[in-house]
């Protein structure tokens, strides 16, 4: 037990794997600082190209640890800490996967929320217990939840805090896949094959540009936009991905 591992293979993907099964991986303070070292790591490092959260059992992630919620709120150096180390993984340019190998709970379903994939097994659950706590969740997370899920089942989630099946989770569009678990690894190989043929700078343009659009008409946002669109009309990987389609190969993206 301990705070995430981050792990990362030839081939450009990271793996971030929650490492307290005997808590329902349940997040720490120290954990939240992990994570965000581990992204601020990631966002530096130019090999890598994509990036699955996933952990084991029949849990994901039971959300903030309950015990260090007064302490967070109170006299802590960083008192939305929590939040802040969510909104870093939906700013995080690599696209993301989270591999849902059992239920969440809290804050974890936006920690998934803010990924941009994600796969769950047959048999798990969400539920978000706020209203029960008397907890007022933090205003990135229900954006997150209004512009990704729709309003109504936003309300849905925080305002009854009722647990809703698998099925229900696919249906209203907060999993992508819903699988048996012993497909839950082909399943997400098949996604991370499917961005790692995809050209980096489009990927992470294109990724960063639609999470701008998600948040509605800002200026400063356009401009980032077209930014990224002038890049990758002057890449290198554009280049290639034109030659690969006129030669009927696969392209050998380098990211520049």
């Amino acid at each position: 037990m301990g705070p995430p591992l981050l792990h990362l293979a030839g081939n450009g993907l990271a793996t971030i794997t929650l490492q307290r099964p005997q808590h329902h991986h349940r997040l720490h303070r120290e954990d939240l600082h992990t994570l965000q070292q581990h992204l601020h790591t990631l966002s530096a490092e130019p090999l890598a190209r994509a990036l699955v959260i996933t952990a084991s059992g029949p849990v994901f992630c039971s959300g903030f640890h309950l015990g260090e919620l007064e302490a967070a709120e109170t006299g802590a150096a960083d008192p939305q800490l929590f939040e802040h180390t969510v909104d870093a993984l939906e700013a995080l340019p690599l696209p993301t996967v989270a591999r849902l190998n059992g239920s969440v709970y809290g804050g974890a379903t936006d920690l998934a929320l803010a990924c941009d994939f994600r796969l769950g097994v047959q048999g798990m659950e969400l539920r978000m217990p706020a209203a029960r706590l008397g907890l007022h969740y933090y205003p990135s997370g229900l954006q997150r939840y209004v512009s990704r899920l729709g309003l109504q089942t936003a309300k849905r989630l925080f305002l009854l805090a009722q647990a809703v099946p698998a099925e229900e989770l696919l249906r209203f569009g907060y999993l992508d896949q819903l699988v048996p678990a012993d497909a839950l690894d082909a399943a997400t190989d098949a996604t991370v094959q499917a961005l790692l043929a995809g050209a980096p700078l489009a990927l992470q343009g294109m990724k960063l540009s639609l999470n701008d659009t998600a948040r509605g008409p800002d200026a400063a946002a356009s401009a980032r936009i077209a930014e990224r669109v002038a890049q990758c009309a002057n890449s290198a990987d554009l280049q290639e991905g034109l030659a690969a389609w006129a030669g009927r190969r696969s392209a050998r993206f380098s990211g520049r």
